[in-house]
């Protein structure tokens, strides 16, 4: 069984399936803990001479670097995010233990599906109506070229025999236009996974008025109109739905995605750096890893979640931490940004807020986040800012709390 395979069935309706996957996991991971951590030491120790022959000034610059970020900026999120796990996730997984009548939960739970989740199918007529109502419901503009991508024929959405699995929207050259690829089966999660990738889609051929140099975003900020996009569908798929039961749900599952990028990338980003940290005073040990991996990953959870000896190798199966140092802090960035940015729409605060955001999207790579950031009155170097991204988590927890 593959190790995909395998972590879907921590999401199983059934607790003993979960619990099975979750120690199963743990044994193969186990069997090379010894390789893992003698490669996570080589690449701690490869990368700490780089960066001082580089004269880097820590062990994240360079890649603040290629994300066109400065230092400052990012450890602003990292402190912002840290420093809210109390209200977020451990106030949501408080309630979620609660719902499913658990003193606590065990770590297999985390991602349990939720009573009354709804099980019907979504056609992929109505994902596609659902979708381009939300954005042309925002921007007409957005709506237009959405439209373009199912009226040419530019997403594979079927699954089918040896297609690759996952989602994605490929951008070609600026004058060709990009590809979305999908596995629609039809749940509500897929009805967002649609609206994420049609928001890079609508992204790519906007930023493409840069030319074939400039049209390529960073990396936090490729996710500006995925998210949004995404969030826009939220609202609508929320307001169309009468049952309270249901809203939970669909609240709920909002904030487990919310929390899988924000909180739990940077917990994993923390354990990253404080293992490059200690890795400069000598080798790690198998123990010394783990402990640091259970130490963030009890912080960044709370006490609600029950973290046991079976959890302690589970940094193995995260593959960015050998491939690509320091790249999971990217994704609690863009997802911050955009809720901060979704925070500024929905207050209304910001004459002509939607060509000012077509103009951001058609910025392409051209500018830095301080230029694309200052039409919204936003400055990511100020933790306010990354604090009113936060702030949309907590309002979707008041959200959920008030169906109770």
């Amino acid at each position: 069984m593959t190790l995909t395979k395998a972590l879907n069935y921590l999401s199983d309706a059934n607790s003993k399936t979960r619990e099975n996957a979750a120690h199963a996991i743990s044994t193969a991971l186990n069997e090379k803990s010894d390789v893992f951590c003698f490669i996570t030491n080589v690449v701690a120790k490869d990368k700490a001479i780089d960066d001082d022959w580089r004269n880097y000034s820590s062990s994240i610059s360079s890649r603040n670097i290629a994300n066109l970020l400065e230092d400052h900026v990012v450890d602003a999120l990292v402190a912002t995010v840290q420093g809210s796990y109390e209200k977020t996730s451990h106030r949501y997984y408080r309630l979620k233990a609660d719902w499913l009548n658990k003193t606590q939960l065990n770590f297999w739970d985390r991602n349990a599906p939720l009573p009354g989740s709804n099980d019907s199918i979504i056609s992929w007529g109505e994902a596609k109506e659902i979708v381009l109502a939300s954005y042309k419901g925002f921007s007409p503009t957005m709506g237009e070229i959405g439209s373009e991508f199912f009226e040419k024929n530019w997403i594979d959405a079927a699954p089918s025999p040896g297609k690759a699995s996952g989602a994605f929207s490929h951008p070609t050259v600026p004058s060709a236009n990009p590809f979305i690829l999908l596995n629609y089966m039809g749940s509500q999660r897929d009805v967002m996974t649609l609206a994420h990738e049609l928001g890079h889609g609508v992204h790519q051929v906007l930023a493409a008025e840069q030319g074939p140099l400039l049209c390529n975003t960073p990396l936090t900020l490729a996710e500006t109109a995925s998210v949004f996009g995404e969030m826009l569908t939220f609202r609508q798929l929320l307001n169309n739905i009468s049952s309270k039961e249901e809203k939970r749900v669909l609240i709920a599952n909002k904030i487990e995605d919310m929390l899988n990028t924000v909180v739990r990338q940077i917990a994993f980003h923390l354990f990253e750096a404080e293992v490059h940290a200690e890795r400069r005073n000598g080798e790690l040990s198998l123990e010394r890893i783990n402990q640091i991996w259970m130490q963030v990953q009890s912080d960044s959870l709370g006490p609600a979640i029950r973290l046991d000896k079976a959890y302690e190798c589970y940094w193995m199966y995260v593959s960015h931490f050998v491939h690509v140092p320091f790249y999971v802090y990217a994704y609690a960035f863009g997802d911050c940004l955009v809720n901060s940015l979704y925070k500024v729409y929905s207050e209304k605060t910001i004459i002509n807020f939607e060509e000012r955001y077509l103009e951001l999207l058609r910025s392409g790579g051209k500018f830095r986040h301080k230029e694309l950031l200052l039409p919204f009155g936003l400055d990511a170097s100020n933790p306010l800012f990354w604090s009113k991204g936060i702030q949309s988590i907590t309002d979707l927890i008041d959200e959920l709390e008030e169906l109770f």
